[in-house]
Protein backbone atom coordinates (compact mmCIF):
# COMPACT_ATOMS: atom_id res chain seq x y z
CA UNK A 1 0.00 0.00 0.00
CA UNK A 2 1.24 3.48 -0.90
CA UNK A 3 -0.22 6.23 1.32
CA UNK A 4 -0.09 9.81 0.02
CA UNK A 5 0.56 12.34 2.80
CA UNK A 6 -0.59 15.89 1.97
CA UNK A 7 0.46 18.98 3.95
CA UNK A 8 -2.42 21.41 4.59
CA UNK A 9 -0.98 23.10 7.69
CA UNK A 10 -0.81 26.58 6.11
CA UNK A 11 2.94 26.80 6.68
CA UNK A 12 2.90 25.75 10.35
CA UNK A 13 4.74 22.54 9.47
CA UNK A 14 7.18 22.61 6.56
CA UNK A 15 7.38 19.79 4.07
CA UNK A 16 10.92 19.20 5.36
CA UNK A 17 9.65 18.60 8.90
CA UNK A 18 6.84 16.44 7.57
CA UNK A 19 9.38 14.36 5.62
CA UNK A 20 11.34 13.68 8.83
CA UNK A 21 8.20 12.48 10.59
CA UNK A 22 7.11 10.37 7.62
CA UNK A 23 10.55 8.76 7.49
CA UNK A 24 10.24 7.71 11.15
CA UNK A 25 6.76 6.25 10.60
CA UNK A 26 8.00 4.37 7.53
CA UNK A 27 10.76 2.85 9.68
CA UNK A 28 8.17 1.91 12.29
CA UNK A 29 6.02 0.20 9.67
CA UNK A 30 8.92 -1.70 8.10
CA UNK A 31 10.92 -2.62 11.20
CA UNK A 32 8.32 -2.90 14.00
CA UNK A 33 4.77 -3.24 12.70
CA UNK A 34 5.30 -5.53 9.69
CA UNK A 35 7.43 -7.98 11.65
CA UNK A 36 4.42 -8.77 13.87
CA UNK A 37 1.49 -8.23 11.51
CA UNK A 38 3.00 -9.19 8.11
CA UNK A 39 1.30 -6.10 6.69
CA UNK A 40 3.26 -3.24 5.24
CA UNK A 41 2.89 0.10 3.51
CA UNK A 42 4.89 3.21 2.68
CA UNK A 43 4.00 6.81 3.36
CA UNK A 44 5.05 9.40 0.78
CA UNK A 45 4.73 13.18 0.97
CA UNK A 46 2.94 14.32 -2.18
CA UNK A 47 2.15 17.77 -3.54
CA UNK A 48 -0.99 19.80 -3.00
CA UNK A 49 -3.05 20.96 -5.97
CA UNK A 50 -6.12 22.33 -4.14
CA UNK A 51 -6.62 24.82 -1.30
CA UNK A 52 -8.43 22.48 1.06
CA UNK A 53 -8.55 18.74 1.75
CA UNK A 54 -11.03 17.04 -0.56
CA UNK A 55 -12.40 13.80 0.89
CA UNK A 56 -14.89 13.47 -1.96
CA UNK A 57 -12.75 13.60 -5.12
CA UNK A 58 -9.26 13.05 -3.62
CA UNK A 59 -7.60 15.40 -6.10
CA UNK A 60 -4.14 14.76 -4.62
CA UNK A 61 -4.34 10.97 -4.31
CA UNK A 62 -1.31 9.32 -5.96
CA UNK A 63 -1.26 6.09 -4.01
CA UNK A 64 -3.79 3.65 -2.56
CA UNK A 65 -4.82 5.79 0.43
CA UNK A 66 -4.37 9.37 1.62
CA UNK A 67 -3.58 11.13 4.89
CA UNK A 68 -4.29 14.86 5.22
CA UNK A 69 -2.13 16.75 7.74
CA UNK A 70 -3.92 19.95 8.77
CA UNK A 71 -3.94 22.47 11.59
CA UNK A 72 -7.19 22.46 13.51
CA UNK A 73 -9.97 20.06 14.34
CA UNK A 74 -11.93 23.03 15.82
CA UNK A 75 -12.49 21.13 19.05
CA UNK A 76 -10.10 20.27 21.91
CA UNK A 77 -8.53 16.86 21.76
CA UNK A 78 -9.65 15.70 18.31
CA UNK A 79 -6.32 14.33 17.17
CA UNK A 80 -7.30 12.55 13.99
CA UNK A 81 -9.43 9.86 12.45
CA UNK A 82 -9.46 7.49 9.49
CA UNK A 83 -12.21 6.17 7.27
CA UNK A 84 -13.15 5.25 3.70
CA UNK A 85 -15.27 7.29 1.32
CA UNK A 86 -18.09 6.02 -0.89
CA UNK A 87 -15.70 5.26 -3.77
CA UNK A 88 -13.73 2.94 -1.48
CA UNK A 89 -10.64 5.14 -1.02
CA UNK A 90 -9.19 4.87 2.52
CA UNK A 91 -8.28 8.26 4.01
CA UNK A 92 -7.45 9.91 7.29
CA UNK A 93 -6.90 13.29 8.93
CA UNK A 94 -4.07 14.22 11.30
CA UNK A 95 -4.67 17.47 13.21
CA UNK A 96 -1.54 19.22 14.48
CA UNK A 97 -3.02 22.05 16.60
CA UNK A 98 -4.20 20.47 19.84
CA UNK A 99 -3.37 20.69 23.57
CA UNK A 100 0.21 19.58 24.39
CA UNK A 101 -0.99 17.10 27.02
CA UNK A 102 -2.14 14.85 24.17
CA UNK A 103 1.42 14.52 22.88
CA UNK A 104 3.16 15.32 19.58
CA UNK A 105 1.18 15.23 16.33
CA UNK A 106 3.66 12.68 14.98
CA UNK A 107 2.07 10.10 17.30
CA UNK A 108 -1.27 10.72 15.61
CA UNK A 109 0.36 10.38 12.18
CA UNK A 110 1.74 7.01 13.26
CA UNK A 111 -1.60 5.98 14.82
CA UNK A 112 -3.66 6.77 11.72
CA UNK A 113 -1.12 5.23 9.34
CA UNK A 114 -1.03 1.90 11.18
CA UNK A 115 -4.81 1.74 11.34
CA UNK A 116 -5.16 2.55 7.63
CA UNK A 117 -2.88 -0.40 6.91
CA UNK A 118 -4.69 -2.90 9.14
CA UNK A 119 -8.28 -1.97 8.31
CA UNK A 120 -8.32 0.26 5.21
CA UNK A 121 -12.04 -0.22 4.57
CA UNK A 122 -12.97 0.33 8.26
CA UNK A 123 -15.17 -2.76 8.27
CA UNK A 124 -13.33 -5.44 10.27
CA UNK A 125 -14.62 -6.73 13.62
CA UNK A 126 -13.33 -9.43 15.97
CA UNK A 127 -15.49 -11.29 18.47
CA UNK A 128 -14.17 -11.13 22.01
CA UNK A 129 -14.90 -10.14 25.62
CA UNK A 130 -16.57 -6.80 26.28
CA UNK A 131 -13.75 -4.26 26.95
CA UNK A 132 -15.46 -3.21 30.20
CA UNK A 133 -14.23 -5.75 32.80
CA UNK A 134 -17.56 -5.39 34.59
CA UNK A 135 -19.41 -6.81 31.57
CA UNK A 136 -19.27 -10.61 31.22
CA UNK A 137 -20.31 -11.15 27.61
CA UNK A 138 -18.92 -11.10 24.08
CA UNK A 139 -19.10 -8.21 21.62
CA UNK A 140 -17.61 -7.51 18.18
CA UNK A 141 -14.53 -5.30 18.71
CA UNK A 142 -13.24 -2.90 16.06
CA UNK A 143 -9.99 -4.04 14.43
CA UNK A 144 -8.00 -1.01 15.57
CA UNK A 145 -4.25 -1.09 16.10
CA UNK A 146 -3.69 1.88 18.43
CA UNK A 147 -6.87 2.97 20.21
CA UNK A 148 -6.36 0.70 23.23
CA UNK A 149 -2.81 2.04 23.81
CA UNK A 150 -3.15 5.50 22.30
CA UNK A 151 -1.53 7.28 25.28
CA UNK A 152 1.75 5.37 24.89
CA UNK A 153 4.51 6.25 22.45
CA UNK A 154 8.20 5.69 21.76
CA UNK A 155 10.89 7.36 19.64
CA UNK A 156 12.38 6.52 16.26
CA UNK A 157 15.15 8.88 15.08
CA UNK A 158 13.95 11.38 17.69
CA UNK A 159 10.35 11.31 16.42
CA UNK A 160 7.53 10.11 18.68
CA UNK A 161 5.41 7.29 17.22
CA UNK A 162 2.45 5.38 18.61
CA UNK A 163 2.43 2.12 20.50
CA UNK A 164 0.25 -0.55 18.86
CA UNK A 165 -1.38 -3.85 19.73
CA UNK A 166 -0.07 -7.22 18.55
CA UNK A 167 -2.01 -10.15 17.03
CA UNK A 168 -2.37 -11.93 20.40
CA UNK A 169 -4.38 -8.95 21.64
CA UNK A 170 -7.29 -10.28 19.59
CA UNK A 171 -7.44 -13.66 21.33
CA UNK A 172 -10.61 -14.59 23.21
CA UNK A 173 -9.38 -14.30 26.77
CA UNK A 174 -8.56 -11.56 29.28
CA UNK A 175 -5.74 -13.59 30.77
CA UNK A 176 -2.18 -12.24 30.96
CA UNK A 177 -0.98 -15.75 31.82
CA UNK A 178 -0.74 -16.99 28.21
CA UNK A 179 2.81 -18.38 27.96
CA UNK A 180 5.00 -15.99 26.00
CA UNK A 181 2.10 -13.69 25.18
CA UNK A 182 2.75 -10.11 24.12
CA UNK A 183 -0.37 -8.05 23.53
CA UNK A 184 1.25 -4.74 22.59
CA UNK A 185 4.58 -3.64 21.16
CA UNK A 186 5.98 -1.80 24.18
CA UNK A 187 4.77 -4.16 26.91
CA UNK A 188 4.77 -1.48 29.60
CA UNK A 189 3.20 -1.95 33.01
CA UNK A 190 0.37 -2.41 33.66
CA UNK A 191 0.39 -5.20 31.10
CA UNK A 192 -2.32 -5.01 28.47
CA UNK A 193 -4.83 -7.85 28.60
CA UNK A 194 -6.50 -9.15 25.43
CA UNK A 195 -9.47 -6.98 24.39
CA UNK A 196 -8.83 -4.53 27.24
CA UNK A 197 -7.64 -0.92 27.22
CA UNK A 198 -4.75 0.81 28.96
CA UNK A 199 -4.99 4.17 30.78
CA UNK A 200 -5.83 6.86 28.23
CA UNK A 201 -7.09 4.31 25.72
CA UNK A 202 -10.48 3.19 24.47
CA UNK A 203 -12.09 0.45 22.40
CA UNK A 204 -14.97 0.58 19.94
CA UNK A 205 -17.29 -2.37 19.39
CA UNK A 206 -20.62 -3.54 18.04
CA UNK A 207 -22.84 -4.72 20.87
CA UNK A 208 -25.29 -7.41 19.70
CA UNK A 209 -27.31 -6.86 22.88
CA UNK A 210 -28.07 -3.22 22.01
CA UNK A 211 -27.63 -3.53 18.23
CA UNK A 212 -25.38 -0.43 18.23
CA UNK A 213 -21.78 0.63 17.71
CA UNK A 214 -20.47 1.69 21.13
CA UNK A 215 -17.21 2.63 22.83
CA UNK A 216 -15.57 2.01 26.18
CA UNK A 217 -13.09 4.58 27.53
CA UNK A 218 -10.54 3.68 30.20
CA UNK A 219 -10.60 7.02 32.04
CA UNK A 220 -11.43 10.74 31.81
CA UNK A 221 -8.55 11.49 29.44
CA UNK A 222 -9.65 8.78 27.04
CA UNK A 223 -13.25 9.92 27.33
CA UNK A 224 -12.26 13.51 26.49
CA UNK A 225 -10.52 12.38 23.31
CA UNK A 226 -13.41 10.16 22.40
CA UNK A 227 -16.00 12.88 22.93
CA UNK A 228 -13.99 15.24 20.74
CA UNK A 229 -14.02 12.73 17.89
CA UNK A 230 -17.71 12.04 18.41
CA UNK A 231 -18.39 15.78 18.19
CA UNK A 232 -16.74 15.83 14.79
CA UNK A 233 -18.82 12.85 13.69
CA UNK A 234 -22.10 14.18 15.03
CA UNK A 235 -22.41 17.66 13.62
CA UNK A 236 -21.13 20.69 11.79
CA UNK A 237 -17.90 22.13 13.20
CA UNK A 238 -15.94 24.95 11.60
CA UNK A 239 -17.16 24.33 8.07
CA UNK A 240 -16.95 20.54 8.22
CA UNK A 241 -20.13 18.50 8.07
CA UNK A 242 -19.65 14.94 9.30
CA UNK A 243 -22.20 12.18 9.68
CA UNK A 244 -21.75 8.53 10.58
CA UNK A 245 -22.99 5.43 8.80
CA UNK A 246 -22.03 2.54 11.08
CA UNK A 247 -18.30 3.04 11.61
CA UNK A 248 -17.98 5.25 8.52
CA UNK A 249 -17.58 9.02 8.47
CA UNK A 250 -19.14 10.95 5.61
CA UNK A 251 -17.20 14.21 5.30
CA UNK A 252 -18.30 17.37 3.46
CA UNK A 253 -16.28 20.61 3.56
CA UNK A 254 -18.85 23.40 3.55
CA UNK A 255 -16.35 26.24 3.12
CA UNK A 256 -12.67 26.60 2.34
CA UNK A 257 -10.23 27.45 5.15
CA UNK A 258 -7.62 30.16 4.76
CA UNK A 259 -5.64 29.62 1.55
CA UNK A 260 -2.45 27.74 2.44
CA UNK A 261 0.93 29.35 1.89
CA UNK A 262 2.77 28.08 -1.20
CA UNK A 263 5.12 25.22 -0.43
CA UNK A 264 8.60 25.16 -1.88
Amino acid sequence: MLISVINFTRGKISDEELQCNVRAVNRQIAEDFASYWSMGAQLRVDGRSVDQPDAATFADLRGDAILYVTDKANMPGALGFHDVNFSGVPFGFVFTDFPPEFGPWSVTLSHEALELIADPEVNLLVIGPHPDPNEDRDVFVWYEMCDAVQSESYKIDGVDVSNFVLPLYFTGTRSTDEPGARNDFLGREPLLKSFSVKPGGYAGFFDPQTGKMETFAADKKAKARLEAKEALIAGVKGGVEATRTGRHLNIVFKQAPTTPSPQS
